[in-house]
């Protein structure tokens, strides 16, 4: 019975990941710390997602091969893709590498992370172009807690993290509100306002004087 319900498990499982290899609006960004510093980055997606994003942007040039196919996949990610770490220069994308298959995964080394983080900003468009795209972040850094976050049209595809010491926290970008936005307006009404009764009140001195 127990053996039975292990196979359900792993069927269920390997079901669950076909489902997301074939949802091109969904993908995974992961950066990961090995040894020694170096740090990893892996795109994953439908290899359907890949596709459509190559055919509308190398329309011009189509691919006659899998490995032009790799180029330009390597290529439109270099493209649309920025990492900072403390709000210095980008990072560096090295030693491109695509593994083609249902999901499809684009990995590349990291040069110039600095060993003390304080701040990651992630900028990834590579799938903007895919209708209700999503990409989960995930940052795996030893002793860190594993967070993921989501790049999506609603935040520009872009995360902005701060480190706490143990984890990363996404910072919110501070906006007016509309209460704020509301007073501001109030008290520039009220000031003109002002300005006015005190013109008309100087004009009818004036007037009395003459």
């Amino acid at each position: 019975m127990k053996r039975i319900l292990s196979f359900c498990v792993l069927g269920l499982l390997l079901f669950t990941q076909s489902v997301k290899a074939h949802q091109p609006e969904i993908s995974t960004t992961m950066l990961v710390e090995n040894s020694n510093n170096v740090w990893i980055l892996q795109i994953s997606a439908s290899l359907t997602a890949f596709q459509q994003e190559i055919k509308l942007h190398y329309a011009e040039t189509p691919y006659s091969s899998p490995e032009e196919f790799r180029e330009m996949v390597i290529a439109h990610v270099k493209n649309n893709l920025e990492i900072e770490f403390n709000g210095e220069n980008d990072v560096t994308l090295s030693q491109g590498l695509v593994k083609l298959g249902h999901e499809t995964k684009v990995i590349f080394q990291l040069e110039g992370v600095p060993k003390e983080i304080s701040s990651v900003v992630v900028e990834n468009k590579t799938f903007q172009d895919i209708y209700n795209n999503k990409s989960a972040v995930v940052i795996l850094k030893e002793g860190y807690d594993k967070d993921n976050f989501v790049l999506t049209k609603d935040n520009n595809h872009i995360l902005k993290l701060e480190s706490t010491g143990h984890k990363f926290i996404r910072v919110e970008e501070k906006t007016l509100s509309s209460s704020s936005l509301n007073m501001i307006l109030i008290l520039f009404v009220l000031g003109a306002l002002g300005l006015l009764v005190h013109s008309i009140s100087e004009r009818k001195k004036l007037k009395g004087n003459n």
